[in-house]
Formats: structure tokens, C-alpha cells, sequence
């Protein structure tokens, strides 16, 4: 005879494999399991076996385990797994890359009905069509003022209609009306709320930038401090060059002033004191921006122009 384990059997059996697993991986993505079935989170367990593993419980007894593990190892970086476990989640543990990983969860989503109760996550509209319902029907439409015509015996809806908005609840109506016209609206999986990977936690947003994103985001954070380090004259290695090249204006607007000079300001002085130089330095730059369309036109005259040819040549004579 096989003798059941008892409840605190089972709860020591969870709390070894939860440190268990604490301890060999160090990437964790906990998830939302609202409305999925033990059906859809078996074929997950299936879709990540290899490299990941899915650990459901309760949020107490993970949350103890957790404590507990994190005193006993001294590694403090588990606790900021406690403040995420609230609602009904849980864990999957993976080695593998974090947003293949996420990727893969997503995909195992089931369409599911609209249930009275339920609060919807999207907006539910139904298109304009033909129902395939007998006009007796037509009163279930107009409680809900859905416009309507008969149309060869069946009931035909004329526009597209909003009959349930996001974060509203179901009414008893709506959900009759849906399960009529065989609409499942809504999709249920395993969502992603949060990233811990050694010890750091992060949204999962992060998992979709880019190399491009990050050297973006990495300008604009140079950006803001160059433009900070300047207005306030503190210096920084990003305001440096700019601090040079404004220290600069400002010694040579001093030596045009005045008498003192430096050799890199002799020059300056030289062309305000002659702007006719300035024509003159001008000059080989037109010079090399017009000589391509020169050159261009003189090799087309070169070319050889084509013969014409003769009436002979072409086989015939315009006098035959």
C-alpha cells in the first residue's frame, strides 16, 4: 500500500527544491497566472523543458522558503524576490537567454471565453456581419442597443460595436451575447511582470532594446550631463571639449581687443586686418567645387561624335 505524504512532508519536499533551484539558477522571471489552466501550463512546462523550469505555490510558503534560504546562505540578493510575490504568480528558473525565454511563454496563449465576473483586459468589439441568427434574437441585441436589420431571415449587424471596454466586467448580457455568435475574445498564458537575474530586478521592457536603444539612450545621457556640466561651469570629461573650445573663443576675443596676441590668434588678426584674404581663401574651394562639372562637360566633348548614316547604309534609297 502507498502511504500518502502528508502536508508537511509536502511542504519540506517544496521548500528543498525551491532552494534548490535558488541555488542553481541564477535568472528568475516571475509571471502572472491568472485564468490558466493546468492543461496550458503543463504544455509550457513541456515547450521550456531543457533549460527552464516552471515552480508554482503559494506566496507564503515561497516567500518563507526564500527568507529562510537567503539567511542561511547570507545571500541578502534573494529578498528582493519578496516584494514581487503578490497575486497569483509564479517562478520560472531558466539558463537560457531571457527573451527567447519570454518569447516562448507568449506563445502558449488560449482563446477563452467572456465569463460573467470577469474584468476584461482588452477591449471587446463586435464587427458588423451576419450572425447566422433567427429574427426572434433581435431583442437580446436591442438591450444591449446594438443596431441591427434582418437580412434573408437571419439577424445582420450594421456597424461594429464596443460592447465590452478594457478593465470593465462582464455583464451577464454581454457574455450571453458573445457565446451566441461563438466570439471568444480573450487569451489567457503566463505574462511576464518582472526580471530578476542576479540579484538586479528590472521590468521586462527591458528585454526588447536594442544595441541601437542602449547607444541612444547612452547619447542622451552624455547629452544632459555635457549641457548640465556647462550651465553650472563644473567639469566633467563629456563638457571638457566644449569647456576648451569656449576658453578659446573667449582668449581670442581678448586678443582681437587688444594688443596681446598668440601665434594661434596672429592669424585671426591677419584677415580682420585684411578681409580682402578672406575672398582669397575662398576662392580654391569655388574652384574645386565647379571643376567637376568642367571637367565633366570637356570629356563629353571629346567624345567622338556618332556618324550619320547614309541612305545607302540603311538598305535602301529615298529615290528607288
Amino acid at each position: 500500500m502507498v502511504v500518502k505524504p502528508s502536508k508537511a512532508d509536502k511542504k519540506i519536499a517544496y521548500d528543498a527544491k525551491l532552494c534548490q533551484l535558488l541555488d542553481e539558477y541564477t535568472q528568475i522571471l516571475i509571471v502572472a497566472a491568472d485564468n490558466v489552466g493546468s492543461n496550458q501550463l503543463q504544455n509550457i512546462r513541456k515547450g521550456l523543458r531543457g533549460d527552464s523550469v516552471v515552480l508554482m505555490g503559494k506566496n507564503t510558503m515561497m516567500k518563507r522558503s526564500i527568507r529562510m534560504h537567503a539567511e542561511k546562505t547570507g545571500n541578502q540578493a534573494f529578498l528582493n524576490l519578496i516584494p514581487l510575490l503578490q497575486g497569483n504568480v509564479g517562478l520560472i528558473f531558466t539558463k537560457g537567454d531571457l527573451k527567447e525565454v519570454t518569447e516562448e511563454v507568449a506563445k502558449y496563449k488560449v482563446g477563452a471565453p467572456a465569463r460573467v465576473g470577469l474584468i476584461a483586459p482588452i477591449d471587446v468589439v463586435v464587427p458588423p456581419g451576419n450572425t447566422g441568427l433567427d429574427p426572434s434574437q433581435t431583442s437580446f441585441f436591442q438591450v444591449l442597443n446594438i443596431p441591427t436589420k434582418i437580412n434573408k431571415g437571419t439577424v445582420e449587424i450594421i456597424t461594429p460595436v464596443e460592447l465590452i471596454k478594457k478593465g470593465e466586467k462582464v455583464g451577464s448580457s454581454e457574455a450571453a451575447l458573445l457565446a451566441k455568435l461563438g466570439i471568444r475574445p480573450f487569451s489567457y498564458g503566463l505574462i511576464v511582470l518582472s526580471v530578476y537575474d542576479n540579484g538586479s530586478v528590472f521590468s521586462p521592457e527591458v528585454l526588447d532594446l536594442t544595441e541601437d536603444d542602449l547607444i541612444e539612450k547612452f547619447a542622451s545621457g552624455v547629452s544632459m550631463v555635457t549641457a548640465l556640466s556647462l550651465a553650472i561651469s563644473y567639469p566633467t570629461l563629456a563638457a571638457a571639449p566644449h569647456m576648451f573650445v569656449n576658453a578659446y573663443k573667449n582668449v581670442l576675443s581678448v586678443a582681437v581687443a587688444t594688443e596681446y596676441s598668440f601665434p594661434q590668434a596672429d592669424k585671426v588678426k591677419e584677415y580682420l586686418a585684411d578681409p580682402s584674404k578672406f575672398a582669397v581663401a575662398a576662392a580654391p574651394v569655388a574652384a574645386d567645387a565647379g571643376a567637376a562639372p568642367v571637367a565633366a562637360a570637356a570629356e563629353e566633348e571629346k567624345k567622338p561624335e556618332p556618324e550619320e548614316e547614309s541612305d545607302d547604309d540603311m538598305g535602301f534609297s529615298l529615290f528607288d
